[in-house]
């Protein structure tokens, strides 16, 4: 009888967020979060993402991993990671290391349609299936202007992350992740 190799494990990406006065997790990030943990299985592998806009500030990723309460026991933290395009190659990276099939993005309904099409991107020609949870929260009018003035950029960074996603799959790009 021949061992079979484990079932490659699903990616659970929850996209950090952060306001320019704010010291500690926001709101908007906590409910990500829980959303998150909702989405979570036993089996999954974990990523958070996310920045400090501050200097000798916890980043969004940590700061997400300290209220994390979900099943999973595997998680990691992409603490580079300033921009939804960087959130996106990020989880593509961490799926290429993990072999996993199958991708669920968190993060907000209003911030879903422009992650999806990132990600998306990401993970062009990789036979990843990706998925959105999306919280139900409502953006600041600030944060629902930026998201439409980002718009603005995303055939570029589409482009460029599909660009990225076929090197990455020759070769890998030593960007940092680390466990928990």
């Amino acid at each position: 009888m021949t061992d079979a190799a484990p079932p490659a494990p699903r990616i659970v990406v929850v996209l950090g967020y952060s306001g320019w006065r704010e010291d500690g997790l926001h709101e908007i990030c906590a409910a990500r979060v829980r959303r998150g943990e909702q989405e979570a299985r036993p089996d999954d592998v974990v990523l958070l993402s996310g920045w400090s806009r501050r200097p000798r500030r916890a980043t969004e990723a940590e700061l997400m991993a300290q209220a994390w309460n979900g099943v999973s026991a595997h998680v990691l933290l992409d603490q580079d990671a300033r921009t939804t395009l960087m959130n996106a190659i990020g989880a593509a990276r961490v799926a290429g290391e993990q072999g996993s099939r199958e991708v669920v993005v968190v993060t907000s309904g209003w911030h879903g349609r422009r992650a999806a099409a990132l990600l998306h991107a990401a993970f062009a020609g990789s036979g990843v299936r990706v998925a959105m949870a999306l919280t139900d929260e409502r953006g600041s009018r600030r944060a629902r202007l930026r998201e439409v003035a980002c718009w603005s950029i995303v055939p570029l960074q589409r482009r460029g992350a599909r660009a990225r996603a076929s090197a990455r799959r020759a070769r890998s790009d030593g960007a940092r992740v680390e466990a928990v």
